[in-house]
């Protein structure tokens, strides 16, 4: 059982530009905690924009959380500070845990949400933190964050207490996903084990197509 969770923070963003290296990337990365309730519903926090649809945002990662616990980890490993919403997160909980389960779900007030992947940095991500090395950092940390689907909608707020609840049908982790994406040999057994449990969509399609060019 995970420790007691409190919602920290509620974030969201506008489109915007950063630049990084002579590279300008338009962006919704960069999300500001909210004050009051802020309605959650399938596709995610109302007023959060998502600009890369073809990599973020949908049904399965209408929803990105990251551990305030972890930015507190990351706080001692750096000279810069890591505060709610830095990593683009639309959802700060203390207490959120990376080695949970594909299939686990947490209750905010009438929210239902179900974790369905891990988070794998990418160039917009080193562009937020202007530092080309921090994808590898966030990858060695495997502190990942966890993308959820929303099961059912309401409106949480900074401050909400959350209830874990384990789906006991999956033993499949989110950590145990993340170190798979940058695997270089995979078992087409173990492949069928991911694939039994409810992953979201594009983490399931890698998969796929991993136990694909396997089998061929």
């Amino acid at each position: 059982m995970l420790e007691a969770m409190q919602l920290e923070s509620v974030n969201v963003g506008d489109a915007a530009t950063i630049s990084h290296k002579n590279e300008s990337i338009d962006t919704g990365i960069c999300k500001l905690p909210m004050a009051g309730p802020v309605h959650l519903g399938e596709f995610g926090l109302l007023n959060d924009t998502i600009v890369n649809t073809e990599h973020h945002g949908g049904a399965d990662q209408a929803v990105y959380a990251y551990s305030a616990d972890d930015y507190d980890w990351w706080n001692k490993q750096s000279e810069r500070s890591f505060l709610p919403g830095l990593f683009g997160e639309n959802l700060t909980i203390r207490g959120l845990q990376s080695d949970m389960n594909v299939g686990d779900r947490l209750l905010i007030g009438e929210v239902v949400l179900e974790a369905t992947s891990p988070r794998i940095p990418c160039s917009t991500f080193a562009a937020r933190l202007n530092d080309s090395e921090f994808g590898m950092a966030f990858r060695r940390a495997e502190r990942p964050g966890v993308y959820f689907r929303v099961l059912n909608g309401g409106d949480v707020s900074a401050g909400d207490a959350i209830t874990f609840v384990a789906d006991n049908s999956s033993d499949v982790s989110i950590l145990e996903l993340f170190r798979f994406y940058y695997g270089l040999r995979h078992d087409a057994d173990e492949m069928q084990r991911f694939l039994a449990a409810p992953v979201g969509i594009r983490f399931r399609e890698k998969i796929e197509s991993r136990l694909a060019a396997l089998q061929a």
